[in-house]
């Protein structure tokens, strides 16, 4: 009997060898003493993952839809956009609920799981091992970029050195220094395949994609999406090149000091 807790552990009846595994880790789970720490990790890996789809993902199609409104109109197009976007009621706490509280838990504690993750490339050369490792590597290169990208931008509107509608011609100022362009594309790839990847792992840890099948058509689509969110993204970086980005001289001296 498993007195862990100074208490007998009830029985659980296992009916047969196949169910033999299930008794064994509900007894860990709930009645031993490693049990509370394992569920404790289990449900800061779920809201980890389910943070990563709810809100998170839904923000990033928003990013990327408010940064192609600089490839259908223009400077204006972009500007109009953001400031829409800032227009809106309570802003700040819908962004600190939504977003900013959000990330900062899922970039954290996705630096911790990659810590700990052990990656078997050299054992096991398979598909699902190079997703898992690549998910890891692509979430760290992706944390940094948004940091630096959040610095670069919002940082700078809350610090009073630049206006919203002046990110289009901070953006510019970026994209066409060779070194920051390149590092835009990379952290911009990473974070496409974090995305489309980790919306996968989602259906199928949490039970919606089940069947062989199911996984292999939700790679698919999955895969489709991060080609085509990429395009979209690496479109937008690309327009924010266009002289239509360049703004004032002060405002461009300002964000060369704010790169610098």
């Amino acid at each position: 009997m498993d007195r862990s807790f100074g208490r007998e552990s009830p029985s659980i009846p296992c009916f047969n060898s196949r169910s033999a595994g299930v008794c064994s880790l509900m007894k860990t789970l709930f009645y031993s003493e490693r049990g509370p720490r394992i569920m404790r990790g289990f449900y800061s890996r779920k809201i980890h993952s389910l943070l990563g789809v709810i809100p998170l993902a839904f923000f990033f199609i928003e990013h990327m839809l408010t940064n192609f409104s600089a490839v259908e109109g223009g400077s204006e197009g972009f500007k109009d956009s953001v400031l829409w976007l800032n227009s809106l009621p309570l802003v700040f706490f819908l962004e600190l609920l939504f977003i900013w509280l959000p990330l900062l838990y899922h970039g954290v504690y996705g630096l911790y799981i990659a810590y700990q993750s052990k990656p078997n490339l050299n054992r096991y050369n398979l598909e699902r091992n190079w997703r898992y490792t690549l998910q890891r590597i692509t979430g760290i290169v992706t944390f940094i970029f948004v940091i630096w990208h959040l610095y670069e931008t919002r940082v700078q509107v809350a610090l009073g050195n630049v206006t919203h509608e002046e990110l289009g011609g901070v953006m510019h100022d970026i994209v066409t220094q060779p070194w920051w362009l390149a590092f835009y594309i990379v952290g911009i790839v990473a974070a496409c395949f974090h995305f489309a990847n980790g919306l996968w792992s989602f259906l199928v840890s949490w039970g919606i994609t089940v069947g062989p099948r199911s996984q292999r058509v939700s790679s698919y689509l999955c895969m489709g999406l991060f080609v085509l969110v990429t395009f979209m993204f690496l479109l937008s970086l690309v327009t924010f090149r266009d002289s239509d980005f360049k703004t004032a001289e002060a405002i461009v001296q300002t964000a060369n000091t704010v790169i610098q």
